[in-house]
């Protein structure tokens, strides 16, 4: 029945219109995961589902590197009409097996944000490590797909040490040996490979820290290190000056506003945060909302996000139900 009104209100014309309005307000777009064609992944966008939002994209919008938008915001003329930028988080290799040949197919740029300690080899990421622990038989005691984001919370508010014991704990508990090196799906991209993005000239190389902490959950002192480590890990590994940067899950009570100073004090220019949003002008660069688009296979959910209808429609019921925020 949702995805039927959501039908008829497209055919109305409502999202033609919310597109129009919202036209001068920027989209980020963030992306995690992508598969083959008509893979069945939970979380990751398969060729075929992106190609349809990319054509999407180039009939209705402009897509613009995100350091453009962050140019606009800073400039006395303001912001372009119907902009979008995209934005990828963490550095799998399946954003360069997948995305990367589509990007240049379509000449969209886009900006990478990767965990510099990830493609170093050191480690894999966490929430991976979860995700992955929920796919094995028998997973853990209480883990399935359903209770995940509850877990999830539980997890972001831990120090990264307990944590990482805690993941540790619930693998053993099920006779489960976490692997030293991530398993294909969950693989890093190479050093050789992010610079063959980069010199293509569509490919912006951002931080998404070192270790991919929640920021919040750690101190200044070691948020600055997470900071500015890997930056400069980054650049060593890429050859090129690292100007953006996102932060490890990106919602409110992920980081503290001292920790969005220090985004500023070790050099980015401009940060992105998982909290959904349009960005209109005189948006805070270091606070810069997103639009998730991993999970938005239907075209009707897609434009629903991108034309401004979900906007419009959480602005409303923010006003009519003020206690639903």
């Amino acid at each position: 029945m949702k995805r039927l009104a959501l039908l008829g209100l497209r055919g109305s014309g409502m999202f033609s219109l919310t597109r129009a309005l919202s036209a001068g307000m920027a989209r980020i777009l963030m992306y995690h995961n992508f598969c083959a064609p008509d893979c069945k992944e939970p979380g990751a966008l398969d060729v075929a589902a992106t190609r349809a939002q990319f054509d999407y994209l180039r009939r209705h919008f402009r897509v613009v590197p995100l350091l453009e938008i962050v140019e606009q915001l800073a400039s006395a003329k303001g912001l372009d009409r119907r902009t979008v930028a995209l934005t990828i988080d963490d550095g799998r290799h399946n954003c360069y097996e997948f995305l990367f040949p589509l990007l240049k197919d379509y000449g969209f740029p886009a900006t990478f944000y990767v965990v510099s300690s990830f493609i170093r080899g050191e480690d894999w990421i966490w929430t991976d490590k979860v995700l992955w622990l929920s796919e094995q038989s028998p997973r853990p005691a209480h883990m399935n797909r359903r209770n995940l984001d509850e877990l999830f919370l539980t997890l972001n508010r831990m120090r990264p040490e307990a944590r990482n014991e805690q993941i540790q704990a619930m693998a053993a508990g099920a006779g489960i040996k976490i692997p030293r090196q991530a398993p294909v799906k969950y693989a890093p991209c190479s050093w050789g490979e992010l610079r063959e993005m980069a010199d293509s000239g569509l490919v912006d190389i951002g931080s998404h820290t070192r270790t991919h902490p929640i920021l919040s959950s750690i101190t200044d002192e070691e948020s600055w290190k997470e900071l500015t480590e890997s930056r400069r890990q980054i650049e060593d590994g890429v050859g090129r000056k690292v100007d953006s940067f996102c932060f490890p899950n990106g919602m409110t009570g992920d980081y503290r506003l001292t920790q969005l100073r220090q985004v500023a004090d070790a050099g980015y220019v401009c940060s992105v945060l998982a909290s959904f949003g349009l960005v209109g002008n005189g948006a805070d660069p270091y606070r810069l909302p997103r639009i998730g688009m991993g999970s938005k296979s239907k075209p009707v959910e897609f434009s629903k996000f991108l034309d401004g209808a979900e906007y419009y429609y959480q602005k409303l019921k923010t006003l009519l139900w003020p206690s639903a925020r």
